[in-house]
């Protein structure tokens, strides 16, 4: 049998590591580096989780609250003008509550970091010359409120345009509320698949867990408002 001639080299010549600056060594300053998807061609998954989550949560909404709410008026409306309306009002407003609601927090978050970055500043009395200081650095990471704002309202307002365009326009009511679940359902699961694909998620888990959802939102939304409409006879004509 051949001699293990790695393990005789590593006895005979150990590797020897320089120290950097930072007290580490060399080698396991470029193996943290090669393992955070900074460098060798790997993607930064983590880095894509904010702007991904955003985008994600906000069409998947839309799609979810804008057929929702078409189904729902189906239920107690067969006219294809109610659903129309009911689709374009229901995209308006969530768009404009989705800027509002990502607005604020993540202006919140904003203001906690500049908050952060000046005790930071005062504690170490300043920024150094070379400006190494933790405030400066954290200050180059600052979100932007408005982008933030205008990417949710966005995305919200892709998503409920699937519903909205593939139903709102055709007469006959079981074709029209079809046409909604139908195109819906292909939103929900490519949604879910884009965004566990972007994130380095198991596609196929992430478009089942979205279509199941949306389905049982949609489900939900048709069955309390027949129940509604049987019970206290509020069956709406249409016009």
């Amino acid at each position: 049998m051949a001699p293990n001639l790695s393990s005789d080299a590593s006895h005979q010549f150990p590797s020897i590591s320089k120290p950097n600056k930072h007290g580490g060594d060399i080698e396991s300053a470029a193996a943290a580096r090669g393992s955070s998807g900074s460098g060798g061609g790997r993607v930064d998954y983590l880095a894509r989780a904010q702007w991904l989550r955003a985008a994600v949560l906000g069409a998947n909404d839309g799609l979810v609250s804008v057929a929702s709410l078409m189904i729902g008026v189906g239920a107690v409306n067969d006219g294809a003008r109610a659903m129309l309306v009911s689709g374009l009002a229901g995209l308006v407003a969530g768009a404009c509550s989705m800027a509002i609601g990502e607005f604020v927090s993540v202006y919140a978050q904003y203001d906690i970091q500049v908050a952060h970055a000046d005790r930071v500043r005062s504690g170490a009395g300043g920024s150094s010359d070379d400006g190494s200081s933790d405030g400066g650095a954290g200050e180059e990471g600052l979100p932007s409120p408005a982008q933030a704002a205008a990417a949710s309202a966005l995305a919200f307002a892709a998503g409920a345009a699937v519903p909205l365009l593939s139903g709102g326009f055709v007469r006959p009511w079981a074709a029209r509320v079809a046409a909604v679940c139908a195109s819906s359902s292909v939103g929900l699961v490519g949604f879910g698949a884009a965004g566990a694909y972007l994130g380095g998620a198991s596609v196929v888990r992430s478009g089942a867990r979205v279509l199941l959802g949306g389905w049982l939102a949609m489900a939900v939304t048709f069955a309390v408002l027949k129940l509604c409409s049987l019970a206290f006879k509020t069956q709406v004509m249409s016009a």
